[in-house]
């Protein structure tokens, strides 16, 4: 059993050349800085690093890439959900087969889940296929639509998925993820996964979170938490506002593909995004690059 994690969880991108194909080279140089800067894991193959979009040949690049460049000394949890179950079910066997820590997954988004009963039946064959393997639910139904209770999910999971050790909870309903917490928290790990209300994640009990923008500034975001730990809600609350005011610019130029693409400003290019995400033309990335250095946010690279 991996042991809980407390601290950042970056959300590794997916390396790709200027073709488009994945570009495994970047990952070690990315993950050393990293390691370096005391990250406590990495969610691999997730939404951030395009998971969706990859062909199952090349998540397994990607995971294998990182579970080598990490040496085992910070944790690699594998995303391997995917809308088809036998696709899901190699990606979670490989996933053991290689040395990850644990592994996820996302519910179905084409044909949904009619019941959250469904869902776990779902999720339960593809733990299956990894026995040995932690497993987590990763709940983000703002992108997949599966909208179920998530207490539920806890309730029911661990009885038909003997690998259940918790969530990823990247819904954007705060007091959802401090029921779990405190209903489930002793019991199973829960990630708190949107960058720009971490400090509202502190409050709701929050202990470890994985988000994108911690491959950027990670240093930022650990003096939050410590702020907050420390008792400092004002400085926390003021560092924070930092990283809103980022995701907010980030998001006027799309979203991922600016997260993305502002990985060339710490000297770690990771390549384009891949369609239908649309990556920033030239013009595009020199006004976001000046947008950024306008915030002081390449003081904490």
């Amino acid at each position: 059993m991996m042991k809980q994690i407390k601290g950042l969880v970056a959300a590794a991108f997916s390396p790709m050349k200027a073709d488009g194909s994945i570009d495994t080279k970047v990952i070690a140089p990315v993950t050393e800085r990293l390691v370096s800067n005391a990250v406590a894991g990495l969610y691999v193959c997730g939404s951030t690093g395009e998971g969706p979009l990859l062909s199952c040949d090349e998540r397994k690049q990607v995971a294998e890439a990182y579970i080598e460049a990490a040496q085992r000394r910070i944790p690699i949890i594998v995303h391997v959900g995917h809308d088809s179950l036998p696709e899901a079910q190699s990606l979670a066997r490989h996933a053991a087969q290689v040395g990850a820590d644990a592994i996820a997954a996302v519910g179905p988004c084409y044909f949904k889940p009619l019941t959250v009963d469904i869902l776990i039946e779902f999720l339960a064959q593809i733990a299956q296929a990894a026995p040995e393997t932690d497993f987590y639910y990763y709940h983000v139904p703002q992108l997949n639509g599966n909208s179920f209770d998530i207490t539920e999910l806890f309730e029911k999971a661990p009885l038909a998925i003997p690998t259940f050790r918790g969530v990823k909870y990247s819904a954007l309903a705060v007091h959802k993820f401090q029921e779990c917490k405190e209903r489930f928290g002793g019991q199973f790990q829960i990630f708190f996964g949107c960058d720009e209300m971490l400090t509202s994640g502190l409050a709701a009990g929050a202990d470890v979170a994985i988000g994108s923008t911690y491959n950027l500034v990670p240093r930022l975001y650990r003096q939050v938490m410590e702020a907050f730990a420390a008792g400092d809600v004002a400085a926390a609350r003021a560092l924070q506002s930092l990283s809103v005011h980022l995701v907010s610019v980030c998001y006027r130029y799309r979203g991922l593909p600016a997260i993305k693409a502002m990985m060339r400003l710490i000297g770690h290019d990771c390549g384009p995004v891949r369609l239908p995400l649309k990556a920033l033309s030239a013009d595009e990335f020199k006004r976001f690059a000046a947008d950024i250095e306008a915030l002081g946010v390449c003081d904490w690279f």
